[in-house]
């Protein structure tokens, strides 16, 4: 069902066929036996369920993976009759039945589960990192957007690694679409805030003065995730430019560690002080800038970007931060 007053485009339709097409093809699940198994992928699919949810009744089983009924009776009799499943009656229902892999389900499972990382693995190891991160994004991305429950964090790893590092070729293009893209969808600016933020990156890159300026990317699993620029204003100020953290970031203090930046950079670079600019609507960064010493010096109303704003001036005096 399409969202009113919106029209699917062909291309759209035949761009996600496309990629189904490519993946189903890439990943050998159109093969006869998948992982080089004898079992299909909804098979394998079933088996990988009941070694997961061990004692899952069958009704609930075929629900949650969009199967038949009778279809699912049909895969678990093979399965009982080859000694890979067992049901047992619930104690305390008895016409509900649980499912559970036997000894040799749970052999084949482990089988399967080897087979699967083993191939994964080498996919991703043809990959140079940086376009690992980008797979694995782009495929948390479909997930987020289809509306697939958030994988909870690794136990090993509960914080993602973001750094940040000095811009390179490609970092402005990037810059720039994020902006563009995420202020759309956010508050319903329109393509004159791209050329907005494309000016800005163009004089950053046209006038660059790399004693005294600077530009950070965060990445997060190799993906850029986070922008922003601190830029010569005069000899005596510096103004801090394009803060920018992409929504799949956000909750790590990724923003603040960003103006941090700055602020350290400025200081060491003999500013006196740093000034901005920003909208009374951009609550998370105006926050930012207030616990970090930033004074609000003037606010006007404008109309920018399709929509009435109020534009609001922040100064940090870098006097009392080194003084």
């Amino acid at each position: 069902m399409t969202q009113a007053g919106q029209s699917i485009e062909p291309g759209q339709i035949e761009g996600v066929r496309r990629f189904n097409r490519f993946y189903t093809r890439r990943i050998g699940v159109l093969r006869e036996g998948l992982l080089d198994s004898p079992f299909s992928l909804t098979q394998a699919r079933v088996i990988y369920e009941l070694a997961q949810r061990p004692g899952v009744a069958a009704s609930a089983l075929g629900a949650d993976l969009g199967l038949d009924a009778g279809y699912l009776s049909r895969l678990l009799r093979g399965f009982r009759e080859q000694g890979l499943v067992a049901e047992t009656r619930s104690a305390e229902d008895g016409r509900r039945k649980s499912l559970g892999l036997t000894a040799a389900g749970e052999a084949a499972f482990a089988t399967l589960n080897v087979r699967s990382h083993a191939e994964i693995g080498a996919l991703l190891g043809s990959l140079a990192p940086r376009d690992r991160g980008r797979l694995v994004w782009a495929m948390e991305t479909i997930e987020a957007t289809l509306g697939a429950p958030a994988a909870p964090p690794a136990p090993t790893d509960p914080t993602p690694s973001i750094t940040l590092r000095g811009h390179r070729a490609g970092d402005i293009g990037w810059v720039i679409h994020s902006h563009g893209a995420l202020y759309a969808e956010e508050h319903g600016w329109d393509e004159r805030f791209d050329a907005m933020v494309a000016r800005v990156a163009a004089d950053f890159i046209g006038n660059f003065d790399a004693d005294r300026e600077r530009c950070w990317i965060a990445e997060m699993d190799g993906v850029n995730v986070g922008s922003i620029f601190l830029v010569k204003h005069t000899d005596a100020v510096a103004k801090l430019r394009l803060l920018l953290v992409d929504p799949a970031a956000r909750g790590h203090g990724l923003g603040r560690r960003l103006v941090e930046e700055c602020i350290a950079f400025a200081c060491a670079v003999g500013y006196a002080k740093i000034t901005l600019w920003t909208n009374d609507i951009l609550h998370a960064a105006r926050h930012i800038y207030d616990t970090l010493g930033f004074v609000l010096v003037d606010e006007e109303p404008h109309h920018s970007f399709g929509q009435d704003l109020v534009g609001q001036t922040w100064e940090l005096d870098l006097t009392s931060e080194t003084g």
